[in-house]
């Protein structure tokens, strides 16, 4: 966002605003003493300008101060943080563009209340330290903010898609697409592809998939399945087609070094669905889905049978088309994640369109309602694995759901599968608030064999008394209910 001269001109003018400020001077009283203009002044302290020599030696004069503590970079106690937020990465990473923010903008605003933001700013970094948070998480956060301000959809990455696939048919049998897109990368783009396995490179055994830019080659884990080779590569081709030399070299972004990398992946990631999953094959689908009668699990499963798609991939392919062609641009997307040697369940992935919708990642001590599809259908498909009943297919379930703190109700759709090359089962799902637009839209949502079950966010705020399935005791809950009693007794005592 910002270049050194950029850093340089705006630490001088907060420094010079300070100054000014401490001797109680105004724009105009500087201006006078110094000779210079008022509006000239006023650009410095806003970082805009920077002074010539004999005009800092003005300038240091009429503030009882020298030319070096002037032009030092070394700042006041107030205005470290700022100036630490200048010099990290998080700042020069910033995607103002994305937001429609100017960065000069911006740099006017920090200049013209420097202690106010310095505060802001050292109370952001402490809650990020506490909270452990790490800047890739920034970054996630920021991508995720502009995908929720574009409702997940994005036409220009569908019409590039859209004409990919013109010039290359997908092939009609799902089985056939990874070596379809191998032959794509090699012939088109001259990567070479590499398998490996745990035992040839054991220590990417957990990836899925390395890029050796300068080899120009694709290192691919050997245990994938087809639909998670065949989203590797269309990612690959994604990257080439649509010129997005700034990646992440793993399938798995174990470290963020830029936004630009982030954001990259994305659309890269978005190009390799919407090529095997095309625009209005899936429309064609969705149309038919949400004007049944009734819902049916099997049905959901049968949609994506005819590509070569996991159920995470397929199912936020389904979330562009609900908000952009049904006006669904309320719901979520999770990812939870139960770990093979533990019944702990993770939310690993989000993305709340409209508003925040619940449950969402702020409680990750915290353990998530027992009594939600999302954890539900994990404990089933855990339990078919154990009793080998598992035939090796995703699962599918869909439940109304009400919190019993809140009152909000959802309809929530969920699709349970195993991760290779790990042993642990993800639940992806997608829920959607109980609204008259939503009953319009989806006719099956009366079904009455959907079951209808009142749930908690998480345990330890849960306030259903008669929950068998219950992880821990309601300690968050029991807090928050004795703080609101003796808020109460104190003013019953003010006014009785």
């Amino acid at each position: 966002m910002t270049t050194d001269r950029e850093k340089v001109r705006l630490i001088f003018g907060l420094k010079l605003k300070q100054l000014r400020n401490d001797l109680g001077l105004s724009t105009y009283e500087l201006a006078n003493r110094t000779g210079l203009s008022p509006s000239y002044v006023n650009e410095i302290e806003k970082g805009k300008k920077y002074p010539k020599s004999e005009k800092v030696f003005a300038l240091a004069k009429a503030l009882d101060t020298t030319y070096d503590t002037l032009v030092s970079l070394k700042v006041s106690k107030q205005l470290e943080p700022v100036v630490e937020l200048l010099n990290s990465n998080i700042l020069s990473e910033l995607p103002f563009d994305l937001f429609g923010i100017e960065p000069g903008y911006f740099l006017e605003v920090m200049a013209s209340a420097p202690s106010k933001l310095s505060a802001f700013v050292s109370t952001l970094i402490e809650i990020g330290r506490n909270y452990d948070l790490k800047v890739e998480q920034f970054y996630f956060s920021a991508l995720r903010t502009y995908q929720a301000m574009h409702d997940n959809y994005f036409e220009e990455i569908e019409l590039e898609a859209d004409a990919y696939l013109t010039d290359h048919p997908l092939p009609e049998t799902p089985a056939d697409c990874p070596a379809w897109l191998a032959n794509i990368l090699t012939t088109d783009y001259q990567c070479e592809i590499e398998s490996y396995d745990a035992a040839t490179r054991p220590e990417l055994s957990m990836l899925r998939s390395v890029y050796l830019p300068e080899k120009n080659r694709l290192l691919l884990n050997s245990q994938l399945s087809n639909e998670q080779r065949a989203f590797t590569l269309a990612r690959e081709v994604g990257y080439r087609r649509l010129k997005l030399s700034i990646r992440p070299l793993e399938s798995s972004v174990l470290e963020a070094r830029t936004f630009d990398e982030v954001l990259n992946n994305f659309r890269a990631s978005y190009f390799a669905r919407a090529i095997l999953i095309p625009r209005q094959r899936l429309l064609d689908e969705l149309t038919e889905l949400v004007a049944q009668p009734t819902w049916d699990n099997n049905r959901l499963l049968r949609m994506m049978e005819p590509f070569a798609v996991t159920p995470e991939m397929f199912l936020l392919r389904t979330t562009n088309l609900l908000t952009s062609h049904f006006g669904l641009k309320e719901l979520f997307f999770l990812r939870f994640n139960q770990q093979a040697e533990t019944q702990r369940f993770q939310l690993t992935k989000e993305l709340h369109l409209s508003k925040l919708h619940t449950p969402h990642g702020t409680a990750r001590d915290e353990h998530y309602c027992r009594r939600q599809v999302s954890v539900t259908i994990l404990n089933e498909l855990r339990q078919l694995q154990q009793e080998g009943g598992w035939d090796g297919k995703p699962i599918c379930r869909a439940q109304r759901i009400t919190f019993s703190t809140s009152g909000n109700a959802y309809f929530v759709f969920s699709i349970a599968k195993s991760s290779p090359p790990t042993q642990d089962n993800s639940s992806i799902n997608i829920g959607f608030p109980l609204t008259d637009q939503l009953r319009e839209v989806l006719k099956f949502l009366n079904d009455p064999g959907i079951p209808d079950t009142l749930v908690g966010e998480t345990c330890e705020r849960c306030p259903i008394t008669d929950c068998t399935v219950r992880a821990a005791e309601p300690v968050v809950l029991v807090r928050q209910q004795r703080t609101n009693r003796v808020q109460k007794l104190i003013e019953k005592l003010r006014f009785d």
